[in-house]
């Protein structure tokens, strides 16, 4: 395997070798893929002690990947940083700030004020993260789907709700697999390779939803995911996987990110078909 030379480059292999890493190693697999902005820029000690391993599994996880050290990897993500957008620096420097506040949410205005700073931030970082190919495939698949299935259970259930209302609007077939009467597999038995399965699952994942895509892949359907981690179990059957990091105040954490995103593409559909 050759060193990668672009942080694209590294994630794919570590997304690719995961399931063959050390316990230990797929603990920083999942921390480096999951916060590339702490990799850029934290020292080893404190990259360590957040992704809860001894300073020398980051050294042992960077020469699995062919890098002398794990400072050498680090490079990578440095590099990709200057690639990007000024701002972008400015809103690490504003995500490490907010982190490092000790703040008591005492009134209902502190709650709104704290949601607010940490949406308008999950905000800014999805429009950088999502890249405009993933778009535009995302939009293919609805536009081209036989039928559309909605598969997000719990806490994801506002996501399913949402796109039904919307592509239905725009005279789509859309089945919302609810699980009503625990009717869920009954409801996807249909699928088919001509159809798509939206998926939407955050951890804890809903094991509802992990099996349910499971068996839409076995169908040989096409999926769009929304989800937490590039390692989600929701990722791997994905053929447009849209990680999104979602504001959290005190482990309560907004779906304003996600409904951001799943109107995004809705509207996006919906000027597509309008010029046709």
């Amino acid at each position: 395997m050759a060193t990668a030379t672009h942080l694209a480059e590294l994630q794919q292999q570590i997304r690719h070798r995961y399931h063959d890493l050390s316990k230990r190693l797929q603990q920083v697999a999942h921390y480096v893929l999951d916060n590339p902005n702490s990799i850029a820029f934290d020292t080893v000690a404190v990259i360590a002690t957040h992704a809860n391993v001894p300073p020398s599994t980051l050294i042992r996880f960077a020469n699995a990947f062919e890098f002398s050290g794990f400072n050498e990897m680090k490079q990578l993500f440095r590099k990709n940083l200057v690639e990007e957008t000024s701002s972008y620096t400015e809103r690490a420097r504003l995500l490490q700030n907010a982190q490092g506040e000790e703040r008591e949410l005492e009134t209902p205005s502190d709650i709104l004020q704290q949601f607010s700073h940490a949406n308008t931030v999950a905000l800014q970082e999805l429009s950088n993260a999502v890249a405009p190919e993933q778009l535009d495939a995302a939009v293919d698949l609805l536009e081209n789907a036989e039928t559309i299935y909605i598969v997000a259970m719990r806490r994801a259930f506002s996501i399913a709700s949402y796109l039904g209302y919307a592509l239905r609007h725009l005279e789509r077939r859309v089945v919302i697999v609810d699980g009503f009467g625990s009717m869920a597999a009954e409801q996807l038995a249909l699928v088919g390779k001509n159809d798509v399965v939206i998926g939407a699952s955050f951890s804890p994942y809903s094991p509802e939803t992990v099996d349910l895509c499971e068996f839409a892949a076995t169908k040989k359907a096409k999926q769009i995911i929304f989800t937490d981690s590039q390692v989600s179990p929701l990722a791997a059957n994905s053929d447009a996987c849209f990680v999104i990091k979602e504001a959290e105040v005190d482990s309560f954490r907004s779906q304003t990110a996600t409904l951001c995103l799943a109107q995004s593409l809705a509207v996006s559909l919906a000027f597509r078909l309008s010029r046709k």
